[in-house]
């Protein structure tokens, strides 16, 4: 999540309305792990962007993934945090 944060605000404009991107990562335990992330408006376009993870290991946490998020204002600080 952290390599994500350094994105810009408009790298994540760009994001909002694509759907989500999905990777497939190794963890440190070794296991596969999917992670989706998804940008869209926190509250109004053009305002701040919210950034939602999820990330499961395609097993029974599929149905209840790990989520985290973070928001980005338009001068690229974080917002609301």
């Amino acid at each position: 999540m952290a390599q994500h944060r350094q994105k810009s605000y408009a790298d994540w404009v760009a994001r909002i309305g694509q759907g989500a991107l999905v990777l497939e990562v190794k963890g440190a335990d070794g296991r596969e792990y999917q992670v989706e992330i998804e940008a869209f408006w926190d509250d109004s376009p053009g305002g701040n962007v919210r950034v939602l993870f999820s990330i499961d290991d395609g097993g029974w946490s599929a149905f209840a993934p790990v989520c985290d998020s973070f928001l980005i204002a338009g001068d690229g600080t974080s917002a609301g945090e």
